[in-house]
């Protein structure tokens, strides 16, 4: 079995890897992508097809200072209000473009806190939403749901609109780490969300926790994990807190030196990770957790998990559609997103045309490439048969790529005519494998710690 020396000595504890939930990342996005081939991608849909479609609110009534996400603070909803009726009018330049009979596999709303719009609001984007897109058969329609930041009216509101998932955000439950992390939300307050949301029928729970939080100790890490064990939630995301101060200037707020080290980072995520196999959730790629009736498990265990913006999922969807401010869309194509400003992606859709600032086109190996990472990170595997029956390599040099990464590992991975195997005991190493078929330069952009 790997061992800590030998994770060491191959870089884990220093390495800064992409979380890949795109390949390319977008610190490789130019401008390549604009306004008028966006547009042009979305006419070029299939007619009848299915897509999925995030919206993006950005704003919170606080902001919490671990958080690296593209939010502003509000204490009125007059901004609010404002941005709900930018987002119609780009779901209106959407409507005006998309072909007949398109319908939608997921719709996601998230942010920032979506959950703090008002009913009225909620109601209102919804229909809008499903005016022009509908949803199809077996559609999922999910909220980031603030616990803080929700009531029975904004519930039912959902609830009538069609949400049929709900996620919320966890952190950590620990009245220390909550401090000094700028994220009080008790256990109770949580419980009380979750009872509300179960009490519409609402029966499928997503949950985000993080590892790697200030003042985190493995029984802290422990007495969280299983108070959210006590909501029984379908799925969980136990995210790596990146502690990334440079970039998200808020996070200066956290005290560096009450971080964990990347080694008790590791043992703080098998800490966790023995938890939910103990509950008998099944291990999903390398950061999420599902039951065994869930779909990402369904997904799993038919080769069908994928992975995108949201993390890992079981949408089958080719396209994703990203609406609101900084918002990022997925093509066949390429990638195309919104410009990251709220000020800049207003002024677009008030002139009538998308905000789309940069993407990146699909060139070279680059579909290839995505594959192969996406592949390691959803099964720790990568099939050659099905390589070399959906995209132009061949054999001998899927192998060859094998082999250097197998080489770059000092022979951890299993190499075969069949393919590439990843063993249980070098999963940790999994991005930095992935980021062995990745051709870009890695340089251009800070990333988060690999562990």
């Amino acid at each position: 079995m790997i061992v800590k020396p030998q994770l060491a000595k191959l870089g884990l504890f220093d390495a800064k890897v992409p979380r890949y939930t795109s390949y390319p990342t977008a610190p490789h996005f130019s401008n390549d992508v604009g306004s008028s081939l966006y547009s042009d991608w979305i006419s070029g849909l299939k007619p009848g097809s299915e897509v999925s479609l995030y919206i993006h609110v950005p704003f919170c009534r606080r902001l919490c200072w671990f958080c690296a996400c593209r939010t502003q603070g509000t204490q009125t909803d007059n901004p609010v209000i404002a941005y709900v009726d930018v987002l119609k009018a780009e779901l209106d330049l959407l409507a005006e473009r998309l072909p007949e009979g398109i319908t939608l596999s997921r719709l996601h709303w998230g942010g920032g806190t979506p959950t703090l719009l008002n009913p009225d609001l909620m109601r209102d984007l919804a229909a809008r939403i499903l005016d022009v897109v509908p949803l199809g058969p077996n559609a999922e329609f999910s909220v980031e749901i603030d616990p803080n930041e929700i009531d029975e009216a904004r519930l039912d509101a959902l609830a009538e609109a069609g949400m049929n998932r709900a996620s919320i955000g966890v952190q950590d439950f620990d009245d220390e780490i909550q401090k000094t992390i700028g994220r009080i939300q008790s256990y109770d307050v949580t419980r009380k969300a979750v009872d509300m949301i179960r009490a519409r029928g609402i029966s499928s729970l997503n949950a985000d926790i993080l590892y790697g939080l200030p003042h985190q100790t493995k029984l802290r890490m422990t007495e969280s994990v299983q108070k959210l064990l006590s909501l029984s939630p379908d799925r969980v995301a136990l995210y790596g807190y990146a502690h990334v101060p440079w970039m998200a200037k808020r996070q200066q707020l956290i005290p560096s030196d009450a971080l964990p080290t990347p080694e008790e980072r590791l043992d703080l995520f098998d800490t966790a990770r023995r938890l939910f196999m103990w509950d008998d959730y099944a291990e999903i790629g390398i950061d999420h957790f599902a039951t065994q009736d869930d779909g990402l498990t369904h997904a799993l265990k038919a080769g069908r998990l994928k992975r995108n913006f949201q993390g890992y999922t079981d949408d089958q969807a080719e396209v994703l559609i990203g609406v609101g401010a900084s918002s990022i869309s997925r093509f066949p194509q390429g990638y195309a997103q919104n410009a990251p400003a709220t000020s800049a992606h207003t002024k677009a859709i008030r002139e009538g045309r998308f905000s789309t600032s940069r993407g990146h086109l699909f060139k070279g190996q680059d579909v290839l490439r995505a594959r192969l990472i996406e592949a390691l990170m959803c099964d720790f595997q990568i099939n050659t048969a099905e390589v070399l029956g959906n995209h132009d390599i061949t054999g001998p040099e899927l192998q060859a790529m094998y082999q250097a990464a197998n080489t770059a590992f000092d022979g951890l991975l299993r190499v075969t005519e069949d393919g590439l195997f990843i063993p249980p005991e070098a999963r940790p190493l999994t991005r930095m494998i992935a980021r062995s078929f990745d051709a870009y330069d890695l340089s251009l952009a800070g990333h988060s710690s690999a562990i």
